[in-house]
This record gives C-alpha cells, structure tokens and sequence, in this order.
C-alpha cells in the first residue's frame, strides 16, 4: 500500500534523500502499523512523539490504509 508523510523538526533527517521537510509517498506492506513506517524509515520509537493520520493522533500500534497521509513530531522541547 502507499501512503503520503510528512516528517517534522529533527526526524526530517529520516525522510528519503531529498525529501527532508516535504511529503513524500512509501510503500509498505498491506497489514502495517504506524510503528512498522517508523522502523522502515529507521527513526528510533523514542523520537517519535506525536503521530497523525488523516488529521487524527494515533498510537504507533494502529494499522494503516492505502491513501493514509501521516504526520510525524519529535518530542519538542521550550522555555
């Protein structure tokens, strides 16, 4: 299945060559989990803070559906 995603702040340097801080498009297997995008693209769980698809926030165990447009946040610190 292919989805649409969008890595933000520090995981940008996980997206393909090129594609750091745009969208791109993956293919994954049929039956995959926000947590099986995030080890094909080789990001650590515990960079991921925040995950989104289609807008919803989502737990890294929910399974994905071909069109699906991912958004993924690193913890972000501030003062």
């Amino acid at each position: 299945m292919r989805v649409k995603v969008k890595l933000y702040a520090t995981l940008g340097r996980y997206a393909p060559e090129g594609q750091a801080g745009k969208p791109f498009e993956l293919e994954l297997p049929g039956d995959s989990s926000l947590k099986t995008l995030v080890e094909q693209l080789y990001i650590p769980v515990e960079e991921t803070r925040v995950t989104f698809v289609n807008g919803i926030a989502k737990a890294l165990d929910d399974k994905l559906q071909e069109g699906d447009e991912i958004g993924i946040f690193p913890p972000i610190g501030g003062g």
